[in-house]
């Protein structure tokens, strides 16, 4: 009887959150004919390293997400307003929560990702230290580009590991990079080879990381289109989401080495000026010029921004990423132009017999569409603000049960007595 019960209250706790809505099985609507060129915006002229030479492109891995996302142009719903132009080369804005892809410009364009890449580590490592160790730091880890960002991690320094993950998601910092991959993986190397992993498992195919910071290296690419894939495994971490929208941190003082503490601020503008910002990452190299990755919540709606190839002037990169932002959110709720894959779909399709469902449907699962599918994520990812409602209806119609199962015990006493 009790698992009777049980069962009729998680029913019925469903039904008022709201049934998860079918996939769309409607295909994305693409430009017909010819390539649609996008919005630019005029930059100034900047002395650049040589671009370095990106893989062969290959059909299957343009068109993950969509054929219409297989463009090096641009790529918007049916009537929809023009994007904002924008200096960076290739972008993508996309919904966190359904994984709908709203518009994009050359999303499967190789590119490079500068300090973006350092979310790849994030969703790779996040969850695998345990954020109250505490680490000395090496000669190793301090081994990085001269003049690049970094925290100011000192050798033969304490670090908890919380205090290396807001440094590099604030500061951008290298070190911590390279101190983050050994503590995971064993080394900084070993530390590329799992991110190279993740970045597979989540459908990530345009993506090679050859150092866990973002610092450039031969055959170092990733597309807009992977970044957002990236950036939605972070958001799904509660932990990634509050380090990302930490204004600052204090980085301890070391007295065996007689050095004292000092505060880092996040360089993410958008988090101060942005309403709704949820955080991101910045991201810049000679080579890869301005990157960004930036998420905001306007109505109970998610959207998450990738742009990569952008420069400073006229704006900056975290206001394009605004910019496209705004734009998005402009968009009734249903556009699209295509999908982020779940994390192993790839996989999944490449293994399944040619004509099986997994192969002729790679759809999302159900619970990550619709009102139900949105509030059980926010539940599993501690959203308090879907929790406390959720879990005092719950009790009301727990209660409701009980209060009607204890009346008829009652009646049902009441009548063994009449009876004896």
């Amino acid at each position: 009887m009790r698992a009777r019960v049980l069962a009729a209250t998680t029913v019925v706790a469903l039904l008022v959150a709201g049934a998860p809505a079918p996939a769309d099985a409607a295909p994305p609507v693409t430009a017909a004919g010819a390539t649609v060129p996008c919005p630019r915006m005029p930059a100034p002229k900047v002395t650049r390293p040589p671009r370095p030479t990106p893989p062969p492109s290959v059909l299957e891995q343009r068109a993950v997400g969509g054929e219409a996302l297989a463009t090096e142009g641009l790529a918007t719903p049916p009537g929809s307003p023009a994007p904002p132009a924008v200096t960076a080369t290739t972008w993508l804005v996309a919904d966190l929560d359904t994984g709908a892809v709203l518009g994009a410009c050359g999303p499967h364009e190789y590119g490079t990702p500068a300090s973006t890449q350092k979310l790849l580590l994030a969703a790779t490592l996040l969850n695998r230290i345990d954020p109250k160790q505490v680490a000395i730091a090496t000669r190793a880890d301090l081994d990085i580009e001269r003049g690049s960002s970094a925290v100011g991690l000192l050798v033969g320094g304490r670090y908890a590991v919380e205090t290396l993950w807001l440094g590099l998601l604030l500061q951008s910092g290298n070190d911590a990079a390279n101190m983050l991959a050994r503590l995971g993986a064993g080394s900084a190397r070993a530390g590329v080879a799992q991110m190279n992993a993740e970045a597979h498992r989540l459908g990530a195919l345009q993506t090679h990381a050859v150092t866990p910071s973002g610092l450039d290296g031969p055959g170092q690419f990733t597309s807009a289109y992977d970044l957002a894939l990236i950036a939605r495994a972070c958001f799904a971490d509660a932990r990634f989401r509050r380090y990302a929208l930490t204004e600052r941190a204090q980085i301890p003082a070391q007295p065996a080495l007689k050095a004292g503490g000092f505060q880092i601020q996040n360089e993410n503008q958008l988090i101060y000026r942005y309403p709704g910002a949820l955080g991101g990452k910045t991201g810049f190299t000679e080579l890869a010029r301005h990157s960004y990755v930036g998420a905001a919540e306007r109505g109970g709606r998610r959207l998450v921004v990738t742009l990569l190839g952008a420069e400073a002037r006229p704006v900056r990169g975290w206001q394009q990423g605004a910019q496209l932002l705004d734009w998005g959110f402009s968009l009734p709720r249903d556009a699209s132009v295509g999908r982020l894959v779940e994390p192993g779909e790839l996989d999944v399709e490449r293994a399944a017999p040619s004509g099986s469902p997994a192969a002729v449907r790679p759809t999302p699962p159900a619970e990550w569409r619709g009102p139900a599918g949105t509030a059980l994520r926010r539940m599993a990812d501690g959203d308090w603000r879907v929790i406390v409602p959720t879990a005092g209806l719950l009790a009301l119609v727990v209660g409701g049960l009980a209060a009607v199962l204890a009346a008829r015990r009652g009646r049902s006493r009441g009548a063994g007595r009449r009876r004896a």
